[in-house]
């Protein structure tokens, strides 16, 4: 069997911070953080948080259950890979919002994904992310620290990024040569070599690569006075159309990713975890019921993990659609009763101090989207 410590090793993710204030840019500091891990794939929210009391989900699942979930009250459980978010849910600092997703139906990777990440419910017609946008609105979006920047922290405002490479020779790097060409060059080839001079004056501040360590060092930097705000983390493989397993199994190395990275986070947050609020998206669930190859398909309503010293209580939250296939959308997928950009709403007001008729209508073009702030933040 692979170990928990070989599958981390070989598990692929990323980092990026964004956030970063710019000396004579940045107005004020963040009253708050935020941090994304994104689930690539589409997770099963019915395996990650099972709905025991549902009598609907044995006659649906039967080759899917999880067999020792950890209760968290009579209707809900956990999966035991996430055993490290069940002691937060324990000390009132997590929250799950169940049966939810964002409003997107059309089970594409490629089009939740930017659904998800643009905050806009047309595909492709965004440049910019829901999450830049408020750094926006919040004056402070800073630069981000990424190989890329990723569609969810770009902003309107052109900043750059900047990420150290994990190469043979790279702890030192210079800026002679960027400095050289920047002489040689007008315009904007000029500008560009200078801006590569300045990022390359710096020294690297991380090469480690790993999920866990990735998470650490994120809440290390939010945790600084002068940090960044916002954190995405990106981590794949969710995709389980076969075999996806129970208690064990592909889908189980995942949570137990997912449940160290949430630790890893709050290891590196330290006092910082108090005015931090971390969420979970994934650009749709899986299917109810079990295909030929015992795993799931692409469906609609999943569930959203939260955490954070910003939360005040331990809770679930959902208006639970039921299990029955009567019940369900388009009579295979969970329904998604809570639209999960409420809930992202509610984390900008919270962390960010913006108003939520502003995040509603500026950040996510839905002035009727609907306030959770109290209920999740209450």
């Amino acid at each position: 069997m692979l170990s928990r410590r070989l599958f981390l090793q070989s598990s692929s993710a990323s980092l990026a911070l964004a956030g970063i204030p710019i000396s004579g840019y940045t107005a004020d500091l963040p009253k708050g953080n935020i941090v994304v891990i994104i689930l690539e794939g589409g997770m099963d929210g019915l395996a990650a948080v099972p709905p025991i009391g549902d009598p609907s989900l044995k006659k649906q699942r039967k080759k899917l259950l999880v067999n020792e979930p950890i209760a968290l009250n009579p209707f809900f459980g956990l999966h035991p890979s996430l055993g490290g978010y069940a002691g937060m849910l324990a000390d009132g600092d997590a929250t799950i919002v169940h049966a939810t997703n964002f409003p997107y139906v059309k089970r594409s990777h490629f089009e939740g994904q930017n659904v998800m990440e643009s905050g806009n419910m047309l595909p492709f017609s965004d440049r910019t992310g829901w999450l830049g946008r408020a750094l926006d609105f919040a004056g402070m979006p800073g630069r981000a620290l990424s190989m890329d920047m990723p569609l969810i922290v770009r902003g309107s405002t052109e900043l750059d990024n900047y990420y150290p490479a994990n190469l043979t020779g790279s702890a030192d790097p210079s800026p002679k040569l960027a400095d050289l060409l920047s002489s040689d060059r007008d315009g904007d080839g000029a500008v560009t070599f200078q801006r590569v001079s300045t990022k390359y004056s710096e020294k690297p501040k991380f090469v480690a690569r790993d999920p866990v360590s990735l998470a650490k060092y994120a809440g290390k930097q939010l945790g600084l006075p002068e940090g960044p705000s916002a954190a995405v983390l990106r981590v794949q493989e969710f995709d389980t159309h076969a075999n996806q397993g129970t208690d064990w199994g592909p889908h189980s190395r995942q949570l137990t990713e997912l449940d160290d990275i949430f630790l890893g986070l709050k290891s590196g947050l330290k006092d910082a975890w108090g005015k931090t609020v971390i969420l979970t998206l994934t650009e749709f669930g899986r299917t109810v019921k079990v295909n030929g190859s015992v795993g799931t398909d692409h469906g609609y309503g999943s569930a959203g993990l939260m955490a954070g010293g910003l939360l005040k209580k331990g809770q679930v939250i959902t208006q639970w659609p039921g299990l029955a296939t009567k019940d369900l959308f388009e009579k295979r997928d969970l329904q998604s009763t809570i639209d999960y950009r409420s809930v992202c709403a509610a984390c900008i007001e919270t962390a960010y101090g913006l108003d939520h008729d502003i995040v509603a209508e500026k950040v996510f073009y839905e002035p009727a989207l609907p306030r959770m702030t109290d209920k999740l933040f209450g």
